[in-house]
């Protein structure tokens, strides 16, 4: 199991089951009243986050893309439903150990109290048997700390219509001028010489006619598909700004003693 530092790290990354689907986004973390180490994580889940589930930590460890927890997708989308308040009732979390089949301890402080998340506001109201806002020193040695949070901008894509082109061919006309070789006939006087000439020719008027033929251009149409058209698209890649505003935390150190006395004065 990764320690507690590496499990707040994956506060708003996603979250993996036990075979590597994708289950949610870490929120919050919760840990025990006794040890101060992170028991649960609860996990938004469903569409745009609208459910949170809780997750034992039991087995889970941080890794470069999330937190990767010990339970199937399914069984954690069926946890029992409860609100993220910052802290677990002894009821609640038994009734989380039933339903993830671990074995319950006690968790329990002299107060009664339960488990405290360890991310929520420190002046939720919790008493001195939770650690609400703060995480007990492993060695006892007293030392208090708070976790500081702050959103980080979370940039991705999708893909939307942006408009329709339609391919659409019509009928136009224009004039074509095509160069046609023609013939014609025409007469021309030929003379040929008689040798020996006949004698009794006879001297009179005579006809013979000849006949003129010429090529004339023919028009005719026909139609023949000339290219093939069509439209294809292609991803241009291009990079865009996007910027919004985000939240952090600040830590400020305040001598509650130096208040109570200037206050007197």
């Amino acid at each position: 199991m990764s320690t507690a530092q590496e499990l707040e790290r994956t506060i708003g990354q996603d979250v993996y089951d036990v075979e590597g689907q994708k289950v949610g986004t870490a929120a919050n973390l919760y840990a025990s009243d006794l040890s101060g180490e992170p028991e649960w994580v609860t996990v938004k889940t469903g569409l745009f986050g609208s459910k949170e589930s809780f997750v034992p930590l039991a087995g889970a460890h941080a890794e470069a893309d999330g937190l990767h927890v010990g339970a199937p997708k399914d069984l954690i989308k069926d946890a029992p439903r409860i609100d993220d308040q910052g802290h677990l009732s002894e009821a609640e979390a038994a009734e989380l150990y039933r339903h993830y089949n671990l074995r319950s301890t006690p968790r329990n402080t002299p107060d009664g109290r339960g488990m405290a998340g360890l991310n929520q506001d420190a002046a939720a109201g919790q008493g001195p048997g939770t650690t609400a806002g703060k995480a007990k020193d492993r060695k006892g040695a007293g030392r208090e700390e708070l976790i500081r949070s702050e959103e980080r901008l979370r940039a991705g894509t999708e893909t939307v219509e942006t408009g329709k082109v339609r391919l659409h061919k019509r009928v136009v006309t224009e004039d074509q001028q095509v160069t046609v070789p023609v013939s014609h006939e025409e007469v021309r006087v030929v003379r040929e010489p008689i040798q020996d000439g006949r004698h009794g020719a006879e001297i009179g008027d005579q006809d013979v006619e000849v006949t003129l033929h010429e090529e004339r251009p023919v028009v005719a149409k026909e139609t023949v598909a000339v290219e093939r058209v069509g439209l294809d698209t292609e991803t241009v890649r291009e990079e865009q700004q996007v910027h919004d505003k985000v939240r952090k935390e600040q830590v400020e150190v305040v001598d509650v003693d130096a208040d109570a006395k200037h206050r007197k004065h």
